[in-house]
Order: structure tokens, then sequence, then C-alpha cells
């Protein structure tokens, strides 16, 4: 069983997620149903969790505030809320998982399932690292990427990044050094992911990090002349928006 704790301000989301749980996911024990941050922090500390159900904004405290004021911890950690866009966009650089409330029951299970791998594996603890620093400058590119792999999580610099290339539902990240990290996820995820740090998807198959442009060549769409040497045809409809952002560099 996963012992685990539901921590949020809210009645119905704290009921409506309870039954969820009791009714679809039998492998987790509800162990306490918090109502505040510090009532999360006390059952925490006191009960030892195996997993945190963690409302994001909360008043006086916001999720993310808890986790800092705990510093270390061992447990996994579920986020939900209802709207906080930078949130989540920090949470998937992060490679953690959310639920959006009302809670969807399959998304519910498939973010339990991959937390009890996490438990098993232990391997999370540089991922919430991550989502902290990510957190800490909202009005500011986010700095790290967390990928999940095989073995693990890497924790990568988004400006090593040079070019993402899609690749059926999976995306190659291109990066300096000539590393090539296989991601499975599709290339409008990382598009949506890293619009606010300096990418523009130049052609349906590639997204290029402009801090690694070289050099532009005009034709009917162009191309792209990269740091790593590599040669990226723009698409003939994405010519206009993307000589517009070259000339406001």
């Amino acid at each position: 069983m996963i012992r685990s704790i539901i921590i949020d301000d809210e009645a119905d989301a704290r009921e409506g997620l309870k039954m969820a749980i009791e009714r679809f996911c039998p492998e987790v024990e509800i162990i306490s149903i918090c109502t505040s941050p510090m009532e999360g922090i006390e059952y925490i500390q006191k009960l030892q969790p195996d997993m945190v159900f963690l409302d994001i904004q909360m008043p006086h405290m916001s999720g993310f505030n808890l986790l800092e004021k705990l510093g270390d911890f061992n447990f996994e950690v579920i986020f939900v809320t209802a709207h906080d866009q930078y949130a989540i966009k920090a949470i998937r650089f992060s490679a953690l998982d959310y639920l959006l409330k009302p809670v969807d029951i399959d998304e519910l299970q498939k973010a339990i399932g991959k937390a009890g791998e996490r438990i098993k594996q232990k391997d999370s603890k540089n991922q919430y690292a991550s989502l902290l620093k990510n957190m800490g400058s909202p009005h500011h590119p986010l700095e790290k990427l967390a990928i999940p792999t095989m073995e693990g999580i890497l924790l990568e610099p988004i400006n090593e990044i040079i070019y993402c290339e899609a690749d059926r539902n999976y995306t190659n990240l291109n990066m300096t050094g000539g590393r090539k990290i296989v991601v499975s996820k599709n290339l409008k995820d990382f598009e949506n992911m890293l619009a606010d740090s300096g990418f523009f998807r130049i052609h349906h198959a590639h997204l290029i990090n402009l801090k690694h442009v070289k050099k532009y060549i005009k034709g009917e769409g162009g191309y792209v002349l990269l740091e790593d040497n590599h040669h990226l045809d723009v698409s003939r409809r994405k010519k206009d928006a993307f000589l517009n952002i070259l000339q406001n560099i």
C-alpha cells in the first residue's frame, strides 16, 4: 500500500479526490487529510507518508513553499491545481506529475502508477530540487529541463539544447558537444514548454534554440545554419515570423 496524505484547503476538492482514490486506486491508503499547509507539515512529519497529494494554491503558503519549508523530504508528490499555468509549466519542466481540478480518473491512476515506480526506484530527489529552483523566478525563463530516461532522470541546462527534432512520438534533443538525447514526448510538448525560453519552431520537424543560430540564408523559406553546423530548412509559412524574431534579438 502507498501511504498517502491529501493537503488541500478546498473541502469539495478534498472530498472528491478522497472518493476517487478510495474507489479507483486500491493501492493507495489515505492516512490523513489536511486542510491547510501548516497542518500538512505537521502530519507529514508525524506520519512519514510515501506520497502527498498537494494543492498548489492555498492561503498563506503555496504547495511549493510547503516543500521548501520541509527542506529534505523522502515522499513522492502529485500536485493538484485549478489553473496556475506557470506552475504547470514548471512542473512539466521538472518531469513531475500534476492533476487538474476536477480530477480525471485516468490521469489520477496514471500519476499514481508513475509515482509508485519512483517510490520503488527512489530517484526523484533531483526533480524536486529542479522544480523549486524553476519556481523561484516566475518572470524569468526556466533554467533546466528534467528528462525521464530508462535509467532515471537527466537534468539538462536548456541553453545546451541546440535544436529539437521530431521523430514520430519521440523527440531528439541535439545538444552541445554532439550529444543526442531521445525523449518519449512529441515536438509539440517541447514547443509549448520552451516557447518562453528563446526557442522557435521553424518547421513541422524542427524547433531551434535561437541562441545557437549562426546564420540565416535566404530562399523560398530559407534555411538556418546552427552552431553545430547543421543546416535546417525554414518553412514558407514560418519565414516572416522567424525573420521578425531574428531582427528583434
